[in-house]
């Protein structure tokens, strides 16, 4: 599941509607939304995301957080690491073999590594 696809879902449990009630409002099929939401599908465009921001008549910081975690669930990404250094493939490797693997407080301590000691990143989505 994508970040998007996790907000998507709290988004609906808290309106009380079903994936099939979404997807018909939106105008788009229930195998898509469900694929969006257990990221097997990309980023939606940007009008679908204001269709969403739309549906769930939020706004504001809520609204910028949907499109920021639009942004974060791209479900395959590639990292071109040429012309970069020796430790920037070793690690761009090593994260694809083992990311699988880590559990959320690894990942969460990668998250905040990459961040730096006084950074709020875009990104982040466990505010």
């Amino acid at each position: 599941m994508t970040p998007l696809g996790l907000k998507l879902r709290e988004l609906r449990r808290r309106k009380g509607v079903s994936q099939k009630q979404m997807a018909t409002a939106l105008g788009v099929s229930a195998a898509y939304l469900s694929a969006l939401e257990h990221g097997r599908r990309g980023v939606p465009t940007w009008a679908l995301l204001q269709k969403i921001i739309g549906y769930f008549n939020i706004i504001w910081d809520d609204a910028e957080e949907v499109l920021r975690l639009a942004g974060q669930s791209r479900p395959r990404v590639v990292i071109d690491t040429s012309g970069l250094s020796p430790q920037a493939t070793e690690l761009a490797n090593r994260l694809a073999e083992r990311i699988g693997s880590l559990d959320a407080t690894t990942l969460a301590g990668l998250i905040d590594a990459l961040d730096g000691p006084d950074s709020r990143a875009p990104g982040r989505y466990d505010d």
